[in-house]
């Protein structure tokens, strides 16, 4: 059994302590393999900020770290970092790769920096982008559960959100579909859910789905979403060919996360030639 915690949009300069300290109980008590963090670790790119960024990860205890930028991680008033060097400080924590990746026997996860110094808060993804994660997920084995991770959301549910939706996000969806993609992760908006992607995208072949995570640790919560992480739960010897996305959500009262969403998915493996996740039927021996 694998498992992942998805942590986003923790902004640290603007964490609550207290809701710090939940986060860490929790992964120690489920011990997930990954943490991936779903870029916004900072609320203004400072050093100090992923100073502590970097310890409160240590913590956790995973013996696996993806870390991706999102805009905040971008410095805002320094002009001259923003330019010539705007992901310093965020290497310096987390280290020079920007966009990186995680394989296991059952996970394959892959990220696109989908940050861009010249805009604001707004994201981009570019076709070489797009065709370096197809790549990728195209030598995906049958049997992972194979993830993308962005910052920006390819899928909203609210149209006052549409303006915060990935500058290429449809070509995205449609390339990483037809390779093979089974779930799209992202922050950004502080919303969290749980969606598939095919009734929305009428083109894909395949179905592929979306988990947003909300804001894990700061207390830039909106009215309606309160502090929450995605854990993802996945073996590949399960016959039925499922994983699970729940949501954790903070708990003020219990001072606690506790789960209060379970999606299970159905891996889809149409596209794969005698694939072992479609049911066969049973032979008639009368």
């Amino acid at each position: 059994m694998s498992l992942l915690l998805q942590v986003s949009d923790t902004h640290f300069g603007t964490e609550q302590p207290n809701v710090l300290e939940a986060l860490v109980w929790l992964a120690r008590q489920q011990a997930p393999e990954l943490v991936v963090l779903s870029g916004d670790i900072t609320q203004r790119a400072r050093r100090a900020q992923f100073r502590s960024a970097r310890t409160f990860v240590d913590r956790l205890g995973a013996p696996h770290l993806l870390a991706l930028p999102g805009n905040h991680d971008i410095p805002l008033f320094n002009l001259i970092a923003r330019v010539f060097f705007p992901y310093s400080n965020h290497q310096r924590a987390f280290g020079l790769d920007l966009e990186p990746s995680f394989e296991s026997a059952e996970l394959l996860v892959v990220s696109a920096n989908t940050t861009r110094p010249w805009r604001h808060k707004d994201g981009e993804i570019s076709r070489a982008q797009i065709e370096r994660v197809s790549k990728r997920l195209r030598k995906a084995a049958p049997r992972q559960l194979r993830i993308v991770v962005t910052h920006q959301p390819v899928y909203v549910t609210r149209k006052s959100e549409e303006k915060n939706l990935l500058h290429g996000h449809r070509e995205a969806i449609v390339a990483w579909a037809e390779a093979g993609a089974d779930l799209v992760i992202g922050g950004h908006i502080h919303l969290p859910y749980v969606r598939p992607l095919r009734e929305h995208f009428p083109e894909l072949t395949r179905n592929v789905w979306v988990a947003q995570a909300g804001t894990a640790v700061s207390n830039r919560v909106r009215h309606d979403a309160p502090n929450s992480v995605n854990l993802i739960r996945y073996a590949r010897s399960d016959p039925d060919c499922r994983y699970v996305v729940e949501r954790w959500d903070y708990k003020a009262g219990q001072d606690e996360f506790a789960v209060v969403e379970r999606t299970e998915i159905k891996l889809d493996r149409s596209h794969v030639p005698s694939n072992s996740c479609q049911r066969r039927p049973s032979k008639d021996n009368s």
